[in-house]
């Protein structure tokens, strides 16, 4: 059993075998004495310690894990020994600093990382640190810019701030170390510290103390400078606002998600319910209600909870993030979710892809010069009304069974060539297959009565519940000999089919009307077509009152049939 130590390393705490600690010491204090009396030594530690803290994170998994000694020589490998990188002061002196930086930042591209670089920079370095990651001078980034701006594109101002505000700058050793793609080990610390430390002294060295006095005192800061905290600014207040849209959007979906759940997910635990029924009329998949609104909460709720982390991240910068374990987690409970909602929508779509029909055809003994007349019926242990208003529901007959009950019925009247009428009634349902939707429609229960002329039809239809529901529906088409009456009571007119003839012609008055079939057309001898004619008639009326008073005393004298007939020549 070995002792664990917690150690502050950078200002990040790691726990750390007792043998790794004492390891991890001897190597640190190696590493101050080959640094002993150099400029700047202190820094070069900070950040070297810095660099192996950012090394502990990536290596382990979650803050309680220990860092083990197998971890430590990993770490080590990648930093060096101390005394296998002792730089000599003197190679600093003859190479300047750039020329250093675009040679080894060409030969380790892959590498690399976007950082601004700020000892570069004109207004706030983007163009140097896209130059340090595509190998290449920033003063060609720079014309680039300029180019871009001059010819007309005014993007490139918009892109320029975006990364601008969105690319870190290279303030730390490791930072720039990362911009140049060079390996961030002891040797390279130490070197790019000295660089630093010369340039600065280059600086010291020419400065004019009375004005850099000065300027500091007054705490003047330069344009682009002030320019640039000020986009930041902005853009941190939008990035807030957002952020917090992102969350009451986010979190709402998910508060009525999981009330939903609580909801319509216990259905199926009350019992006999309506919705409970209807739902099972719909579904195919036996799956439980409980079950799917839980597939449902989790393929959309998941989403919509990263969603909510992203929007407080946005408002809270040091927001801890989740730990691998749980992404990866969420990422597959989401991933099954989506995968079983998908596998039960092809399932039910499957179930309803095809259509069969089954068809019922007997002969009317209706003749040319015949009147017909049409009645539509309910049954009052279903409903009072006479109407079609579609859909499907579920009804309790006499013998307290369940059914399938439904007003979906299209009417249709046309002529024939026959001498005879007929009446046709197509059932129509859907399956997974074609046989299976032909069984459906057949298992349609319809019935009618005709008797010396008088049809009446059921205003409804009915199904046994194994059948469910399958879009079941009946169009039944009357056929008459050219020249037959047909007088359509008014519990008819919402049955016929919106194309039809019946309907335009009753001009939606819901009113018993006569209609005398032709060949190709259907007229009206009592709608308000006929009124428009008497109108007219009461105009000529004015205009010759002897002629227009004996054609209206004629028509009133006549009798019923003539008044048909006569209508029908108007």
């Amino acid at each position: 059993m070995n002792k664990t130590v917690n150690i502050n390393l950078a200002g990040t705490s790691f726990h750390i075998d007792e043998d790794a600690f004492g390891k991890l010491s001897r190597y640190l204090d190696a590493i101050r004495k080959s640094l002993k009396g150099a400029h700047g030594s202190e820094e070069i530690m900070q950040d070297i310690e810095a660099r192996i803290a950012e090394l502990f994170s990536e290596k382990i998994e979650s803050p309680t894990q220990v860092v083990t000694l197998i971890t430590l020589d990993q770490v080590i490998a990648v930093m060096g020994q101390p005394e296998d990188y002792e730089v000599d002061d003197e190679i600093f002196e003859d190479v300047p600093p750039t020329s250093k930086t675009y040679a080894k930042s060409r030969g380790n591209a892959r590498h690399k990382q976007l950082f601004r670089d700020v000892d570069n920079k004109y207004i706030s370095g983007v163009s140097s640190g896209l130059g340090h990651y595509f190998g290449i001078d920033a003063i060609w980034v720079r014309l680039i810019w300029i180019l871009l701006v001059f010819a007309g594109f005014g993007s490139p101002i918009l892109v320029y701030i975006i990364l601008w505000v969105l690319v870190p700058p290279a303030l730390t050793t490791s930072d720039k170390l990362k911009m140049t793609g060079e390996p961030i080990n002891i040797s390279n610390i130490e070197r790019k510290f000295k660089e630093g430390f010369n340039t600065v002294a280059d600086k010291v060295k020419n400065a004019d103390y009375n004005k850099f006095e000065k300027d500091v005192k007054s705490g003047t800061s330069s344009f682009f400078d002030g320019l640039g905290n000020v986009i930041k600014t902005l853009f941190m207040v939008f990035a807030k606002f957002i952020g917090v849209l992102i969350i009451i959007v986010s979190l709402s979906t998910i508060i009525g998600l999981v009330v939903g759940f609580f909801t319509f997910g216990s259905i199926d635990f009350w019992g006999n319910n309506t919705i409970v029924d209807n739902f099972a009329m719909v579904d195919v998949t036996n799956v439980p209600i409980w079950l799917l609104a839980l597939l449902g909460l989790f393929a959309i709720g998941i989403p919509f909870f990263a969603l909510f982390i992203l929007g407080l991240k946005l408002l809270i910068s040091n927001l801890k993030s989740m730990s691998p374990t749980v992404k990866i987690l969420l990422i597959v409970v989401w991933a099954l979710s989506v995968i079983g909602l998908a596998v039960l929508g092809i399932k039910q779509a499957t179930e309803q892809a095809y259509d069969g029909n089954y068809i019922e055809e007997q002969t009317l003994a209706v003749r040319t010069g015949d009147t017909l007349h049409i009645n539509m019926r309910a049954d009052k242990q279903f409903s009072y009304d006479v109407r079609r208003d579609g859909g499907l529901e579920l009804k309790y007959n006499k013998d307290d069974k369940r059914v399938i009950y439904s007003t979906n019925i299209s009417l249709l009247v046309k002529s024939t060539k026959d001498s005879i009428g007929k009446i046709v009634i197509e059932k129509a349902a859907e399956g997974n297959n074609n046989l299976d939707a032909k069984k459906r429609a057949e298992a349609i229960e319809y019935s009618y009565n005709y008797d010396n002329n008088n049809l009446i039809l059921d205003g409804f239809f009915i199904t046994d519940t194994s059948n469910k529901y399958r879009d079941q529906q009946i169009e039944v088409t009357i056929y008459v000999p050219v020249g037959t009456v047909v007088y359509s009571e008014e519990n008819t007119t919402s049955y016929y089919s919106y194309n039809s003839n019946f309907k335009k012609l009753n001009d939606w008055d819901n009113q018993a009307h006569y209609f005398r079939i032709l060949k190709n057309e259907v007229a009206c001898l009592d709608c308000k077509e006929i009124i428009k004619s008497t109108e007219k008639t009461d105009s000529l009326e004015a205009l010759n009152p002897e002629k227009s008073t004996d054609s209206i005393q004629t028509i009133q004298e006549n009798t019923w049939e003539e008044k048909v007939n006569a209508g029908f020549e108007n």
